[in-house]
């Protein structure tokens, strides 16, 4: 078999079922892939075959996205996804690796960097923020107006009806994107996104309590920066200019923790790989090569 091509796979983690694709020979440097709010493993989908030939890819889905195990018991909160996480790397015995940190993906990767800074070896972050700075105002409002509230049966009805619906997962892949791209983005991915992760009582109130604990990250902000701050991990952001809930301040405020950060932008939105997936195959490699994580095998 090609080991270029994306193998699909499952695992039980902690009792929960876990399903991830893998691509590229596991002797080859490796890659983490962390996906974003409402998607799974599949956005990475035309992505992963850019870079299988020189990189070991590895994209989880989280419990309750994609076709990973949704249990109605289950915390779903970031503490609980990062533990879940956590325990995924350990059984697959990946120790060393570079995170593409992306939407949701962000803060999880980074929870888990702070619990083993030595394992991380670079940062691609894509649309993925640990910065005050990054987050759209008009886009997050509604969500920061919750924080406030308890979680209150109201505020739940008000994010169910404003974020949880088809048309939100749509303009979650359109806004952004230049008119002439759009014909590039696939129905299908926002439509699988959305009858996988979201659609029904259970798949909201999942995304509901997410929406809620994505509080619990902020606070974790200056022990992230502290973190880039004292290894000065190598970081290239390459972003969506047009994303309207992470924003390109969020890209340039690396720079003050990571001095020597690559900071770019794509003409694309929130789910830039959907239409520049080939430019920013190109930057990560180029990246990658820079900083010498290439042909190195596992621990280089």
């Amino acid at each position: 078999m090609d080991p270029t091509l994306p193998q699909f796979h499952n695992i039980t983690v902690n009792g929960l079922n876990i399903s991830y694709v893998e691509a590229g020979s596991p002797d080859l440097p490796t890659i983490l892939l962390w996906h974003g709010f409402p998607s799974s493993h599949n956005q990475f989908r035309d992505f992963i075959p850019l870079l299988s030939d020189e990189y070991h890819l590895v994209a989880p889905s989280y419990p309750g996205y994609g076709t990973s195990e949704s249990p109605p018991n289950f915390k779903y909160t970031f503490a609980s996804i990062t533990t879940v996480m956590g325990a995924f790397l350990h059984a697959l015995q990946i120790t060393s690796y570079v995170s593409y940190i992306f939407d949701y993906g962000a803060p999880i990767a980074l929870r888990l960097a702070l619990e083993n800074e030595h394992a991380n070896k670079a940062i691609i972050t894509q649309n993925g923020n640990a910065y005050i700075e990054g987050f759209g105002q008009e886009f997050w409002a509604p969500i920061f107006a919750t924080w406030n509230t308890s979680d209150s049966p109201a505020a739940r009805e008000a994010l169910k009806d404003a974020y949880l619906n088809l048309d939100f997962t749509r303009a979650q892949y359109t806004t952004g994107v230049p008119e002439e791209d759009l014909k590039l983005i696939n129905p299908n991915a926002y439509t699988y996104d959305f009858y996988t992760s979201t659609f029904g009582t259970a798949g909201q109130d999942r995304q509901l309590d997410l929406l809620y604990d994505y509080r619990t990250n902020v606070p974790l902000y200056p022990a992230f920066h502290e973190y880039f701050r004292k290894t000065q991990i190598p970081l290239l952001a390459v972003w969506g200019k047009g994303d309207p809930a992470f924003i390109p301040p969020g890209a340039e405020a690396f720079k003050k923790d990571l001095p020597k950060a690559q900071v770019s932008f794509v003409d694309s939105g929130h789910f830039a790989l959907e239409t520049q997936r080939e430019e920013i195959a190109k930057r990560v490699r180029a990246f990658l090569k820079e900083i010498g994580y290439v042909g190195k095998g596992k621990d280089c």
